[in-house]
């Protein structure tokens, strides 16, 4: 049996240490490799940093939240509780709570700003009561001229918020930590502690592939003032859309779960790269296709003329 082998199809009787170790290395695969629930929410969080690391910060920000929500779930594993998801399919809900999530981030980093999208007026009627004491854009704006005003910051805790909430996903990664690990353990700590190594596996990756996101905003030498505006529309964007991907992905799922059966193998033994279906698709979608052209389409819209105080330096990594 080889190292991967063993990783991937752990044996019963297993020593804490051991289990705990491994759980370390299935949260390194985790978070390396095309997860709907990872980096979607890391590649709009990072991207709105605009340096790397700030984008590190934002892969840690999300994956503790995440790491949290995987100790409790192997925590239930262990209780028995989690065998909840062999009866239910959970994937659809969990798809939409994740893409309301986004949306509404999204949304509220666009409200205000010059960049108007579908729903907006919709949104503005649903939440408008709730934030009253921050709203910009109002509906007399349609009728008098307004300013171009700028894009929210992007706030590191939803990215907290959503790595709990995108935890609740179950994958090859979860059934292997859940159902052959978590039970080994002797007692539920000592089970939950196997979903925490876990999320700081995930961690670990998620910071590096936060920093390479971050990167992917200074491929052009803008201005900081300019490299600031591009990352929070990039994030707003991608949030904002790629929600709205999300819920649709998860409605159809909720409604017929046996989609996600269809897939295409590709002969590697890793999940989340042993197959192409539903769940690879929405990964490509939001972070490739959506994120992607945000990210062109705010360099584009960065072409405009600055002001003298924007043209004050290229952008350069903050001295430690």
């Amino acid at each position: 049996m080889s190292a991967l082998d063993f990783v991937l199809s752990p044996p019963n009787g297993l020593t804490i240490p051991f289990i705990l170790g491994i759980s370390f290395v299935l949260g390194l695969l985790h978070g390396g490799t095309p997860d709907e629930h990872t980096w979607p929410i890391t590649f709009s969080y990072s991207i709105g940093s605009y340096t790397s690391r700030a984008g590190m910060k934002a892969g840690l920000v999300f994956s503790t939240g995440f790491a949290v929500q995987r100790a409790i779930l192997t925590a239930l594993g262990f209780l028995g509780l989690a065998t909840i998801y062999i009866v239910y399919n959970l994937d659809g809900p969990v798809y939409a709570a994740v893409g309301v999530a986004m949306f509404v981030a999204g949304w509220y980093l666009l409200r205000g700003s010059d960049i108007h999208l579908p729903l907006d007026h919709l949104m503005e009627r649903l939440l408008g009561r709730f934030f009253r004491e921050h709203t910009h854009h109002r509906y007399t704006a349609e009728r008098t001229p307004v300013p171009e005003t700028e894009v929210r910051p992007v706030s590191l805790r939803m990215a907290a918020v959503h790595g709990f909430v995108a935890g609740w996903g179950f994958g090859g990664f979860a059934v292997i930590i859940v159902f052959v690990l978590a039970p080994q353990m002797p007692n539920v700590a000592w089970a939950a502690a196997v979903g925490g190594v876990f999320g700081l596996g995930t961690m670990v990756m998620q910071m590096i592939t936060g920093a390479i996101f971050a990167r992917l905003a200074r491929l052009k030498r803008l201005t900081v003032v300019q490299m600031q505006r591009v990352g929070r529309r990039t994030a707003a964007r991608t949030l904002y859309v790629g929600g709205i991907a999300f819920i649709a992905i998860g409605l159809v799922v909720a409604l017929a779960p046996s989609l996600e059966s269809y897939a295409l193998a590709t002969g590697n033994p890793i999940p989340n790269l042993a197959s192409i279906g539903i769940a690879f698709v929405l990964t490509v979608t939001v972070v490739g296709v959506i994120g992607g052209y945000s990210l062109w389409k705010g360099y584009r819209e960065m072409r405009v003329p600055v002001s003298p105080a924007d043209r004050s330096s290229t952008p350069r990594e903050p001295s430690p």
